[in-house]
């Protein structure tokens, strides 16, 4: 048996090294487009638009599936596999709704119910329009707390003073201000969801490949650090000023310090206690995680706890502890947002929308690639801008997927959509029923949950040395945006985080790596010569590569790169050509000078014509001189890396195959895809002179070509040699 086994790895490893042998013709670009029968003609874009505006039946039918998802998966729905687990899942969601809904609507500075409508009316958009099965789309932090920054700019306390004749002092008039909210909030929630629902219309999902993932995880953590000091007032019972525009957290922070002596201590010990309780309830969920069915509802438990310890010991009477308030029970009619802040709120609903996609969509993908589904991008953007459109007509916030809530719905058995909609019929029996029974809740346990949510956020920190052995360019992404979000807000921290990431694009496209490539021996594979011991140079002929492709930011470095690489100086090399050939119009001017004078003095005959004498003394400079041979006799541009050339790109090689072929050397190029051939046909690099048979579509192809055009070079120069010698 053991000696079978190593027969099968012997013929397993023989097979893998097995020898093949290709025999054609030297192939260049215009002798392959012959042979391959390229397509000339293309479809107009007016043929293009008239195919996609084409209706029949099927694919009506295939565009309404594509837009409804839910007409395609809900019928086929198997009650044996899944209801069960969705069921379960379902209501282990919407009782985490509960706590996290009412504490993200104080990070968006908005009366804690919002939050539970949040929580509602969105979940049942994304069950019609959404393609993802695991994730659970709700309130979000980062969102939260990037609404709340708008709110505080538009609508700050300092805006509802009244004069109170009680107390002969200014108060908040509470109703008019969080009303006011309210609306900016509803405003910048529905121009979020426009913007996501035209990006989706318009195909732009590939939005999100601009988030990449050490932008998003930096992202988040800076926004988790303005979600922690936002909510330092609740922990400490103070009420500091909120500051907005660049810089804002650290005013804020420095207020805070400056308000610590005015600490509640009741406030203070509730949201200790909170804490710590949540922590140690959260450890023992995981510990017991495998032991139990369900995992246990710790939010729920604190909430519970919280609200009637506080109804008991009259926390808000006897201590100054800040409680929830008022809940109504009931929804809230529709209310058409304010169009009048429309224009104020633009530029935050942009970063909204793209923020709220670039999550969902990055664990959408996760979970889809985990159960091998597929979750469309597209579709994802129209799901999400109908939910926070339609969630802003009724009055709702910003909303996105939840990493925690996501992963207690996988982990609780949700297969399909229909657990976040049982989740969103969880929230709407505790609004219309229970929901007033929270109203005792200090405001200090759900910023107690809020810290304690965020653990996973700060364990991101841990990226650093990661991305440090790793990528260093991806760790100065993760530690610039994570600065940009902290000292610029989210909304315009995430916009400079954008640039920043591009421009490191930017900046590794000018600075490629510049490789002269040599052959492996006996095969036509070539690799950089100083990666590579085994691999030599081909004689006479030099090979280029740059890793980068060849555009107007790196053009003048890449001629610059092929001087150093190759050793020519070919600046310095035409300087002198120009020098010779202008000597030899000197003296060819000279020359003739003389022969003139000759014939003026020795006259002309009778017929006219002139009398000839050998002239022994005329110089005579040869410019077209026997070439270097440290020179090589041709150069191969590989540019199988290049995947798109400019205009400035095309001049550059047009300029190296003129000054390199005035010196004597032939320059071919190889590896061209389709379009850069695309680029260099309409670039007008082409003419009668420069033809595709200088570009090959390998390196082998271009060196075989060189090596044959050296070879006739070298016979037609020993034939006349011959002939001048035999005659």
């Amino acid at each position: 048996m053991e000696t079978l086994c190593w027969q099968l790895v012997s013929a397993m490893a023989e097979r893998r090294r097995m020898n093949y042998s290709v025999q054609r013709d030297i192939l260049d670009e215009a002798t392959v487009d012959e042979m391959a029968q390229k397509t000339v003609s293309k479809p107009s874009l007016c043929e293009k638009m008239k195919k996609s505006m084409r209706c029949s039946g099927p694919r009506l039918k295939k565009c309404l599936l594509e837009s409804v998802p839910v007409v395609s998966w809900l019928p086929r729905y198997s009650f044996r596999e899944n209801a069960l687990g969705d069921l379960v899942s379902g209501i282990s969601v919407g009782i985490m709704q509960l706590p996290q809904g009412m504490a993200y609507a104080l990070l968006a500075a908005v009366p804690p119910v919002f939050g539970l409508y949040s929580s509602f009316y969105p979940v049942l958009i994304y069950f019609i329009f959404g393609t993802s099965k695991h994730i659970s789309v709700g309130t979000y932090a980062v969102l939260s707390v990037m609404i709340g920054g708008v709110i505080e700019r538009l609508a700050p306390d300092s805006n509802f003073m009244i004069w109170d004749n009680v107390t002969n002092s200014s108060i908040i008039d509470v109703f008019s201000r969080d009303a006011e909210r309210v609306r900016v909030a509803a405003a910048v929630t529905f121009m979020s969801g426009l913007f996501q629902i035209l990006l989706g219309l318009i195909q732009f999902g590939f939005v999100v490949t601009y988030l990449s993932d050490p932008l998003v995880r930096g992202y988040t953590t800076g926004a988790a650090i303005h979600v922690i000091v936002s909510q330092l007032k609740y922990t400490f019972g103070i009420n500091p000023l909120r500051y907005s525009g660049p810089l804002s957290l650290i005013y804020t922070v420095l207020e805070l310090c400056y308000l610590l002596p005015q600490t509640n201590i009741g406030t203070l010990v509730v949201s200790i206690v909170s804490i710590i309780g949540l922590i140690l309830a959260k450890e023992l969920n995981t510990y017991l995680s495998k032991k139990l069915p369900v995992p246990i509802p710790v939010e729920l438990v604190a909430v519970v706890i919280a609200t009637v310890i506080s109804w008991q010991v009259d926390l808000e009477g006897r201590y100054g502890v800040d409680v929830v308030g008022m809940i109504p029970s009931g929804l809230q009619p529709p209310v058409i947002p304010a169009v009048s802040l429309f224009g104020q709120v633009i530029g935050d609903a942009f970063a909204l929308s793209v923020v709220g996609y670039g999550i969902a969509i990055s664990l959408g993908r996760i979970f889809a690639l985990k159960y091998g589904y597929k979750v469309d991008s597209n579709q994802e953007l129209i799901a999400l801008g109908l939910s926070n459109s339609i969630g802003g007509i009724f009055q709702c916030f910003a909303i996105s997927c939840s990493m925690s809530r996501s992963m207690v719905q996988e982990s609780t058995g949700g297969k399909t959509q229909v657990a976040g909609a049982l989740s969103a019929v969880i929230i709407l029996f505790i609004t219309l029923w229970i929901g007033a029974l929270f109203e005792d809740l200090p405001k200090a346990v759900l910023a107690a949950i809020i810290f304690v949510n965020l653990h996973g956020m700060m364990k991101q920190f841990l990226d650093i040395p990661a991305l440090w052995r790793s990528n260093k360019i991806d760790m100065l992404v993760w530690v610039a945006t994570f600065l940009l979000t902290v000292l610029l807000n989210p909304d315009l921290g995430l916009a400079a985080s954008i640039a920043f990431s591009i421009l490191t694009v930017i900046f590794r496209t000018q600075l490629p790596k510049y490789s002269l490539l040599g052959q492996m021996p006996d095969t036509d594979i070539y690799k950089p010569m100083e990666e590579y011991d085994s691999v030599k140079q081909v004689p006479g002929i030099l090979i280029f590569r740059s890793s980068a492709t060849l555009y107007f930011a790196n053009a003048e470095m890449y001629q610059e790169a092929l001087g150093k690489k190759s050793g020519i100086d070919i600046t310095k090399i035409l300087s002198a050509k120009k020098k010779l050939e202008a000597k030899r119009k000197r003296h060819d001017k000279k020359n003739a000078k003389k022969a003139k004078k000759e014939l003026q003095r020795n006259g002309v005959d009778m017929q006219g014509e002139p009398k000839f004498e050998q002239q022994n003394d005329i110089a005579v400079i040869n410019v077209d001189a026997e070439p270097d041979p440290s020179l090589p006799r041709a150069i191969v541009l590989d540019l199988s890396p290049v995947n798109f050339l400019d205009t400035v790109g095309v001049k550059t090689l047009r300029s190296i195959l003129r000054d390199y072929g005035e010196i004597g050397i032939e320059v071919a190029l190889a590896g061209c895809q389709t379009g850069v051939v695309d680029n260099l046909q309409s670039g007008g690099f082409f003419n009668d002179k420069v033809t595709k048979s200088c570009l090959f579509t390998t390196v082998h192809d271009a060196v075989l070509h060189c090596q044959s055009s050296r070879t006739e070079s070298q016979n037609e120069e020993m034939y006349e040699e011959l002939s001048a010698t035999h005659f």
